[in-house]
């Protein structure tokens, strides 16, 4: 594992790299598929990551990630105001993930429904626009908290294979759980969606954590809170339910930074830059 909480001296191979006096700058989080990364700097300097400015709070915390698949080289860059550069090169190590294989599947199974494909296309939609919002909230800076007590069922990462056929992974943590048992929220933030009846997803709300970092609960019977409302780390969002196509009551909980699809099993390990 290639953990990391570093002040500013040493390169490590496979884990994320400090950067030098002049940046001051802290990393805490490993470089790896699915993973969760946060950073701290000067509020005055800039950085980006990839060529792509990143949002420097005013306690000079910023934050990024890594998909599923994602093996690509990415460059992370500190500038200070003296127009100074420190540079690094950030490669994810690869996962092994879960693969199911199953054959002699029906063909009228493996069709997709025309109906069902156009109410997930305009559900998708709500989504997509509630986890493109960049707030200025730095609810991620103090890390993360289980959103339920519960057995896991399932997996980031994970996927079936139909006749030979891959189909989507999965990008969620599921939690076994009774419906009606409650969904604590994971970190602080503000509600921007919730949904009672999508297609796929049932009841799916929406948490913003800042810096794009956003939580999404699925299946949901109840959501106690309204779109648009602050809510505190621990508070009582929601409640389980087996709502959408969901074959029983459990909790699926995602993380996003933006579009990249995070594996919450590692973001409740980061831990906050003091």
């Amino acid at each position: 594992m290639h953990r990391l909480l570093l002040p500013i001296a040493m390169t490590l191979m496979t884990s994320l790299y400090t950067i030098d006096v002049v940046a001051e700058v802290q990393l805490s989080g490993e470089v790896k598929q699915g993973a969760l990364v946060l950073g701290k700097t000067k509020a005055n300097n800039k950085v980006t990551f990839d060529d792509k400015p990143l949002m420097v709070s005013t306690n000079g915390d910023f934050v990024f990630g890594f998909g599923r698949d994602d093996d690509k080289q990415h460059k992370l860059v500190i500038t200070t105001p003296d127009n100074k550069q420190e540079t690094k090169y950030l490669t994810p190590a690869k996962r092994e993930y879960k693969i199911q294989r199953i054959e002699g599947i029906k063909k009228s199974i493996m069709k997709p429904n025309p109906k069902a494909v156009a109410r997930s296309r305009k559900d998708n939609g709500q989504i997509t626009k509630a986890r493109k919002v960049g707030s200025a909230l730095t609810s991620f800076v103090n890390g993360f908290e289980a959103p339920i007590e519960g057995r896991i069922t399932g997996v980031y990462g994970s996927q079936r294979v139909f006749n030979g056929e891959p189909k989507r992974p999965h990008y969620g943590l599921d939690y076994a759980g009774k419906k009606g048992d409650p969904v604590k929220a994971p970190a602080n933030g503000t509600v921007t969606l919730f949904v009672p009846d999508m297609f796929y997803s049932g009841g799916t709300m929406i948490i913003d954590h800042g810096h794009g970092i956003t939580s999404t609960f699925l299946h949901l019977s109840k959501s106690y809170v309204k779109v648009g409302e602050k809510i505190k780390q621990g508070q009582v969002v929601a409640a389980v339910g087996a709502s959408g196509r969901a074959t029983g009551p459990h909790l699926d909980w995602r993380i996003n930074w933006f579009n990249v699809r995070l594996d919450p099993a590692y973001v409740l390990q980061v831990k906050s830059i003091k």
